[in-house]
Parts: C-alpha cells; structure tokens; sequence
C-alpha cells in the first residue's frame, strides 16, 4: 500500500480535538490543496473563511443544537433515539478553528462552461476542495469533521454571508484527540458499517425514452345539453332569494354543477399540488432570496409549517408537494412526488431553460400527477408553485405569449424592489432580445419555460380531461393556465380563478384572459394558497344549491 492509499484510508471525520492550537502554515498549506482542486470551468468559485471568535463559534453550536434536535426527533424508536442522543456530532466549540467552504453562485452569471448540465456543477468544485484540504489536514497530522445538521438560512445570516455565497457547511479543524483505531467514528460505534468495496456497475444497455409530441391542438368541445343547463339556472332561481342576489355564488353554483354535470353537485377529496422547481435566471440577482429557498422551502411545506399547509389544514384538503426541479435531493423516503427533471433549469440569458425533450417531459409528467390524483375520487384540485425565480420566468412567457412588453409583465416577486426591480426588468428584456428562435409556441416554453410551471400547465390539461374542477392560484400559475389554455381553451370552462394577486402582472394578465377571481386580498405568496382561502367560497357555492330551500318547497312566494 502506497503512502497516498494510507492517507485516503486514514481520513476521518474528526469530532474529538485537542486545545493544542493549528499553526497559521499548516491552514495555508490545506487552503493551498484545496485551490489545486478541479473546477468546473475554472470558475474558481469557492471561497473561504476563518473563524476563531469564541461568540461565533457559540452562535454557530446553538444553531446546530436546534436543529440536531429535530434530526433526534425523527425517529421513533427510543432505543436508536438515544443512541443518536449519545453520538459525538460536532465540536464547534472545542476546535481551534472554524472554516466555512462555500462557493459563489454569482459566477453563474456569465456562460460558465460546465454547468450546462446542472448549476450544481459549481457546489461540486467546491466539494472536491473540501476532500483536498481534508487529505492535506490527515498528512499533516491534523483533523477536520464536517457539521451540515444547520439551517443553512439563518446560519448564512449569522455569519452575515452575500446572498450569493452558499456554505458547504462548518468545518472544524484541529489535532485528533482519537483516530478511533482509523474507522470512521459511526462505524466504531456500530451505527452503520461501511461496505468493503466500492458500488461499481457497468452500463450496457441505452433505455428508451418515448416522448409523445406535444398537445398543441385543441381538444373536441365537450356540450353542455341546452336542456340540462336550463334545468340547472332554474334551480338557482328558484330558491328563496331575490333573482342574481347571491352574485358570484349563484355563477360558480353553476359552473361546478355544469363541470359535474349534475343537479347536485359534491366537491370530492379536493386536493392542492404545489410544484417545486429552481430557475437558472435566478443566479443574476432577480430575487431578494437565494436559490437554496427554494430547497429550504419544500422541507417547510413536508415538515407542516408553511402557509398552505395550516390553509389546508383548516379547510380539510388534502396536499400533494411535487418536485419538479429542485436544485437539491430529497431523500427517497421523504413525502413528495419525484418528478424532477433536472436540478433546475438554465439561464435563458444565454441559453435555453430546458431541452425540447425536457418540455414534453414535464408536459408528460404533470398529466401523469393529476391522473393518479383523479383515481382517488378527487374532482377538484388546486395548483401551487414554489420556486426562487418563478416570476422572472413568468414574467417573459407571459410577454412572449400574450405580445405585452415585458415592462407590463414584472413585478416584485419575493420582495424585488426600486433599483434591483428595474435592474430584473432590463434583464429579462435583454433575454427576450437575446432569443432567435421561432415565434411558436412549444419553441418559446423550451427556451423561457420553467419545469413547475410547465408541469402545471400540464397538469390542468389532465384535470380538464378528468372532468375536474381547476382552481387556479396566483400570477404564475396563472401563466401555467394561459400556457394550457393556448393549447386547449376549452380549459377555462373548468377553471376558478381563486384571487387576484398584489403582483403587478397579474391583473393584466386576468384581463387578457378575460378572468375574474373570487379574491382580492393583495396575496403574493403563492404555494396555493389562493386556492385554499378561496375553497370556502366554493363550498358555499355547493351547499346553496343542494341545500337551500327552493320557494316552493318552503311555502314562499315569488312575488
């Protein structure tokens, strides 16, 4: 065995330190390896900070024991609770040194080769700069261990990072205090045993990928009986109110009754999906939020603690969170529905957002979604969106879609303002500007699209196919909405718009669409929650028509 196989077999996550302290040339040497690194492009994006402030360090423990408590309650099984509760998971605070890795993702802003594939690519240099200090550290005698149980917001936020830095984790440095006989310490103490040998297959077989074209035509118009929606309007006048005086109630009774096709309609097992998906445009500053919201955001929405997880709640509907293109894996086991296409889309800037393979494919998926979701018994369902940059994709495909200058189309977003909303306006016109492909539709989602908004349009298609009823959310899905209606108008006879947002384009866009929604609360939120506020109104809409007394069956007078 070479000098170099010992070094590689013997680095270890270190979590017991001396107080011996770590020479300044010992650091400077590990920094240097990490530098020789590969990187992606040569964007040489990782970056680098010291701590040694003992105030620091104590912020950086407490936010690690917050969230070290929530990973112990994760389990239920008392016996590997505290067996958890036992291990020795960091030593912030005893370390001599403290070293954040990150990389910066503004180097994402210019065509950076390499990460054509995935904007990850960037984290990955990183990531082999880490394991080359780690190597640099074990042959110098010293250790390092990696703590990344943090809530990578607020401990951006203590640290008062740029939004654009994204910390790998925290990273502490010092002398072993144990080589635990050169096991991993999780192995030693039996939690999980390494396997011996590498996972290696080889790939023989190149699998077929189908992808049906895309449905631009218009679906055959499904007729209402003259006679049925005689009988129902009937029904609405007849019950004890003067003629129209329930106003929107008496035109959403109708709408639900003639989507069902029944006298009495019921609202079955309503359900909100909420698609999840990173956009490229995002690393060139469109938002006020980093790109990692996005991933933090989902973990919210599957831990219970989002808006529209407590709307759903109180209005009895069930949830369904979809990744569609988050920039991040979620493990297998976690609570959402894997439709991921790839860790986000490209910039439009420079290139396009997604393949025209990809398009279909999120046509293909958000049916697939709404299908099973239609098998259940569910006629009517919600869409949601979450995704930092969704706005700026919205905005340019409701331009390049409805003909309205792309000033028309931009807002805020999550919190957009002055100088930095005009700076995403001249972006977004230059992207536009910068696009030569054709004017047709299904060219203009592939360079523009984002894959949740994509999915969504998808998604109503199918729903409309099921017959059910669409509740459509705020100013992006709404464009979700135009896109599936360029492709089926038919679509709108199903469509409730819940809300019109605070989002400037939103109005502008209701009006093209000739839409008017049951709200107006000023919400910018998005995730659904238009669409869970606004079931109640819905639910009143159902139980007028079924239950409330008709003139004749309460005695009562017409006139």
């Amino acid at each position: 065995m070479s000098y170099l196989d010992d070094i590689l077999k013997s680095r270890r996550d270190t979590r017991h330190f001396t107080a011996d302290e770590v020479p300044d040339e010992v650091i400077e040497k590990a920094l240097q390896a990490g530098h020789w690194a590969p990187s992606v492009g040569l964007t040489d994006a990782t970056r680098y900070f010291i701590i040694k402030s003992p105030e620091v360090k104590t912020a950086v423990k407490d936010l690690f024991l917050d969230y070290n408590k929530k990973a112990e309650e994760l389990t239920d099984n008392p016996e590997q609770k505290e067996r958890y509760k036992s291990l020795k998971l960091e030593a912030i605070e005893e370390a001599p040194i403290g070293l954040i890795i990150a990389y910066d993702r503004s180097v994402l802003n210019q065509f950076t080769i390499g990460t054509v594939g995935s904007n990850e690519a960037v984290k990955f240099s990183s990531v082999c700069a880490a394991q080359n200090i780690w190597l640099s550290l074990t042959e110098q005698g010293y250790g390092m261990g990696w703590v990344s149980i943090l809530n990578y917001y607020q401990f951006k936020k203590i640290l008062d990072l740029p939004e654009n830095i994204e910390p790998l984790g925290y990273f502490c440095i010092g002398k072993p205090a144990t080589n635990y006989d050169n096991q991993p310490m999780l192995q030693q103490l039996n939690w999980k045993q390494k396997s011996e040998a590498p996972d290696c297959k080889e790939i023989k077989i190149i699998t077929e990928c189908n992808i049906s074209d895309l449905p631009i035509k218009t679906s055959v118009k499904s007729e209402t009986s003259n006679e049925f929606s005689a009988l129902l309007q009937e029904k609405i006048d007849s019950k004890t109110k003067p003629l129209g005086a329930l106003g929107t109630l008496e035109t959403l009774a109708f709408q639900i009754a003639t989507v069902f096709n029944s006298l009495t309609p019921q609202i079955t097992n309503p359900n909100i999906v909420v698609f999840a998906a990173d956009h490229g445009i995002a690393n060139h500053g469109v938002s006020a939020y980093s790109q990692d919201v996005t991933r933090q955001m989902v973990a919210n929405f599957l831990e219970g603690g989002a808006a529209i997880n407590v709307f759903c709640n109180q209005n009895e509907i069930q949830l369904s969170i979809v990744d569609a293109g988050v920039n991040y894996d979620f493990p297998t086991n976690a609570n959402l529905i894997n439709a991921k296409i790839a860790k986000g889309t490209q910039s439009f800037l420079h290139v396009p957002a997604m393949s025209e393979t990809e398009l279909h494919l999120c046509f293909e998926k958000g049916k697939s979604i709404v299908d099973n979701i239609a098998k259940t018994g569910s006629n009517c369902i919600g869409f949601g969106e979450m995704g930092i940059g969704n706005t700026s994709t919205a905005s340019v495909l409701m331009s390049v879609v409805t003909g309205l200058p792309i000033e028309e189309c931009v807002g805020k977003g999550t919190g957009v303002e002055q100088e930095k909303l005009i700076q995403k306006q001249n972006l977004l016109k230059i992207a536009i500007e910068n696009y030569s492909g054709e004017d047709q539709l299904e060219q203009q989602l592939a360079y523009f699209g984002g894959f949740e908004i994509i999915q969504i349009a998808g998604g109503m298609l199918a729903a409309y196919e099921n017959k059910m009823l669409i509740l459509v959310d705020g100013f992006i899905c709404s464009v979700a909405f135009l896109i599936a209606a360029k492709i089926n108008s038919e679509i709108k006879n199903n469509a409730v718009f819940c809300h019109c947002s605070a989002e400037k384009a939103h109005g502008k866009l209701l009006n093209y669409l000739d839409a008017k929604p049951i709200l107006n609360l000023d919400l910018r939120l998005g995730e659904g929650t238009g669409c869970a506020i606004a079931f109640p109104v819905l639910k009143s809409a159902e139980v007028f028509l079924n239950n409330m007394a008709s003139f004749e069956s309460a005695g009562v007078s017409r006139k």
